[in-house]
């Protein structure tokens, strides 16, 4: 982008822009996956829709490539585009709460911990995932799962309303009442209809929850993975637990004897009484006596937060998903496998259960094409050294490959890859897809929005 272009950007907007040539340019273009290396023409640092606006007409005007950025958590980088231009929310980091209405309206570049943290004040959460670095926008947009699923349901089973620019620079906003098609659409639709500058969730009583950690060495795999396939689809909703392959990592709660060692395990939230806690995992010794076995009660935020410190921005990370309404004899065999080959001490798999309150929303209602999974999946890679790149990308897509018979077909689209077959984004909002290829006919007919993973507009005949 030459020089007068990116100062005329300049002009249009309240928020800064960083050019190649400015010294903060390299900062500015890091993601959360350090083995994403794109060099947009330029990032617009958006402070507010108004800046949104005029950044989407500029860069309309001017025929550039467009990225939208909100916590930079996308997997693949689709939050950055080669040679074009990325909006970064992350100036509009602010959460409004309402205790009364219980609600909370917070800005498109907004955090997960920024939200638990404001809600939290007042004894109130709602649904996200388990990494409080993850933004809003792209983890509500694709659909959202985490500790609070099973008792409340998919993060947009809990959205409320979405403020959005959409591709011709115009502003609306969507709710059930109105523009209800775009409203359904952003449901798990992911970025392919505007760019949301604000979201509106409902929340609910969450406090002080059950923290809980149980691990048995990688061998049990098969003990403990049977056990589990039964134990957690007919547990209290109260009770979450996602199973998991990993490294111990040095440091509390694990005990020095068990660091560095390779297990299988869970990873459990309680949304019940404290007192119920343990017995609702008196089960939790039926497959062998674990390795280590922790429970604590925690302010829900510090669970959100658990992570952060383990996998933090800037190393390598390649990812795979897929949804699983079940899990055979067969596909056991499978995680052990690849759980007694784990590449690296931060490589992991870990399956999320995503059923409970989210099995009682109807299939129709939300773009969320898998009502009917029982686990969303996911199989990562991640090193902190760039030489390892290669190998946990091979780790991880040979794992897939060899679970992926065993899948539903398709992916929860946030651990979709960028590399992935044709035919997965399709896979991945089954029937849903030529209603939403419907709706970015009406709302960004010209595929504006399109670094991402992408539903390209319905032609006159039907959908492309």
């Amino acid at each position: 982008m030459e020089t007068p272009t990116l100062e005329a950007m300049r002009t249009a907007l309240r928020g800064p822009v960083t050019g190649p040539r400015d010294p903060g340019y390299d900062e500015a273009r890091k993601i959360y996956n350090a083995m994403i290396d794109k060099r947009p023409a330029a990032l617009a640092h958006c402070v507010d829709a108004g800046d949104v606006i005029a950044a989407i007409r500029f860069v309309r005007e001017q025929g550039l490539e467009l990225a939208v950025r909100g916590g930079g958590h996308s997997g693949p980088g689709l939050c950055l585009v080669d040679g074009g231009v990325t909006l970064d929310l992350s100036p509009m980091r602010w959460v409004r709460v309402d205790p009364a209405a219980r609600t909370a309206q917070v800005g498109g570049g907004t955090l997960l911990g920024d939200l638990d943290h404001a809600t939290h004040a007042f004894g109130l959460a709602t649904p996200t995932g388990i990494i409080s670095m993850t933004g809003v926008g792209g983890l509500t947009l694709g659909g959202g799962h985490g500790y609070l699923t099973r008792k409340y349901g998919l993060t947009v089973d809990n959205l409320l309303a979405a403020d959005v620019v959409l591709a011709d620079g115009s502003f609306v906003t969507a709710s059930e009442t109105e523009h209800p098609d775009l409203f359904w659409a952003l449901r798990g639709g992911g970025g392919n209809f505007g760019v949301v500058t604000s979201f509106t969730y409902r929340l609910h009583a969450v406090d002080t929850v059950g923290f809980g950690v149980t691990v048995w060495p990688v061998e049990r795999t098969r003990e403990v993975l049977t056990w589990y396939r039964d134990f957690l689809p007919q547990a209290p909703e109260d009770v979450y637990g996602f199973f998991t392959l990993f490294t111990v990592p040095p440091g509390p709660p694990f005990p020095e004897e068990i660091h560095g060692r390779k297990v299988c395990g869970v990873v459990w939230c309680h949304t019940g009484e404290p007192g119920r806690f343990e017995q609702d995992l008196t089960a939790v010794r039926d497959p062998g006596p674990p390795a280590f076995h922790f429970t604590s009660p925690v302010p829900y935020p510090a669970l959100q937060g658990a992570f952060d410190e383990l996998i933090p921005t800037g190393y390598q990370w390649y990812w795979r998903g897929d949804f699983f309404d079940s899990i055979p004899d067969a596909a056991i065999g499978v995680h052990l496998k690849y759980g007694e080959r784990l590449p690296t001490p931060l490589s992991l798999m870990h399956l999320y259960p995503v059923n409970g309150a989210a099995h009682r929303v109807a299939p129709e209602d939300t773009a969320w094409g898998y009502r009917d999974a029982v686990w969303s999946g996911v199989f990562a890679g991640v090193d902190p050294d760039p030489a390892q790149a290669g190998t946990i990308r091979r780790w991880c897509v040979d794992y897939w490959e060899e679970m992926h018979p065993y899948s539903m077909g398709g992916s929860y689209v946030n651990f979709l890859g960028e590399d992935e077959a044709p035919g997965r984004v399709r896979a991945t909002y089954r029937d849903h897809y030529d209603r939403l290829a419907l709706v970015k006919r009406t709302y960004d007919p010209d595929n504006v929005f399109h670094a991402n993973q992408n539903i390209r507009p319905a032609s006159t005949a039907g959908a492309a």
